[in-house]
């Protein structure tokens, strides 16, 4: 397995389609850094050899921010939100949908599942013999 930006990609699948394994690459940006590279983007992992493999590594730790930063950008901009009190930083705390959907009804995810009308999720009543 080629191990890039801290994470194992599979070596079955085409080089476009692994990179995306990486959390903060999709299938845009994907195509793009193997464009500028000018490696075969329907190659396998596997076929790659250790120069195109290293061109990959070099390229997406240098230029993009992936994993670990991505995710504590994306973090710590939540909390600057419920910092400051904003409504956006309210809704996060309070656990509701952010980004203005509707919520009486379409929001069991994000309320985790809650069920207010009665005998909605219920079980059926068990059948007389």
């Amino acid at each position: 397995m080629a191990r890039i930006a801290g994470v194992n990609i599979p070596k079955n699948k085409r080089v476009v389609v692994a990179l995306t394994y990486i959390f903060g690459i999709g299938p845009s940006l994907s195509k793009s850094i193997l464009k500028d590279l000018k490696i075969d983007e329907n190659k396998k992992v596997d076929q790659l050899d250790e120069k195109e493999e290293k061109k990959l590594r070099e390229k997406i730790e240098k230029d993009q921010r992936t994993e670990g930063e991505l995710k504590r950008e994306r973090r710590d901009s939540v909390e600057r939100l419920k910092r400051i009190d904003c409504y956006r930083g309210v809704r996060h705390k309070k656990g509701l949908p952010v980004k203005g959907q509707n919520t009486r009804t379409n929001s069991r995810t994000v309320r985790g599942n809650v069920r207010k009308m009665a005998g909605s999720g219920k079980k059926a009543a068990p059948s007389p013999k």
